[in-house]
């Protein structure tokens, strides 16, 4: 006994096999989850105005909006990025970590509300320094594509997109 009455633990308990696999799953499960986070992506077709169907990715998880197109070389496959927004609001949009300048379409379901053309790529440049793009009205969604695909196509605001798959 310590000298203030309590019984000293034993030193040299072993911890149940059990618990220590449980733990080593919990682990692998979770780790799991987050490498699926990573690499999948939903995928849609999307057309919007006189534009060819897209084959877009689709951002609708919150890891998934903050990363976005950021740290990607090329768009690779796709024809661009949907981000999926639960309410209509004022949703500002960055150049985070982007080796390739966009276009930005805002919708509000199925309009185009506001467009941003040939937005540069911003390196070097803190968060805090990254320029905030926003839509003159609230939307629902945000569409990224590739600078010039606005003006390729004549796209205007009060265009439509439809998803098409």
């Amino acid at each position: 006994m310590l000298w203030w009455g309590h019984k000293q633990q034993n030193q040299n308990a072993k911890v149940p096999i059990w618990f220590i696999l449980f733990f080593i799953l919990l682990i692998a499960v979770w780790g799991g989850l987050k490498i699926y986070d990573y690499v999948y992506w939903p995928e849609i077709k999307i057309k919007i105005g006189s534009s060819p169907e897209l084959q877009v990715l689709v951002a609708e998880r919150p890891s998934h909006t903050y990363r976005g197109l950021g740290g990607r070389e090329s768009l690779g496959d796709y024809q661009g990025m949907l981000f999926l927004f639960s309410k209509k609001s004022q949703h500002i949009m960055v150049m985070r970590d982007m080796e390739f300048p966009l276009d930005i379409i805002w919708l509000d379901g199925d309009i185009i509300v506001d467009m941003a053309k040939n937005l540069p790529v911003e390196k070097g440049k803190i968060e805090a320094e990254l320029i905030n793009y926003g839509a003159r009205m609230p939307s629902t969604a945000v569409l990224e594509l590739p600078a010039g695909f606005i003006d390729q196509y004549g796209l205007i605001i009060g265009d439509k997109a439809q998803i098409v798959d």
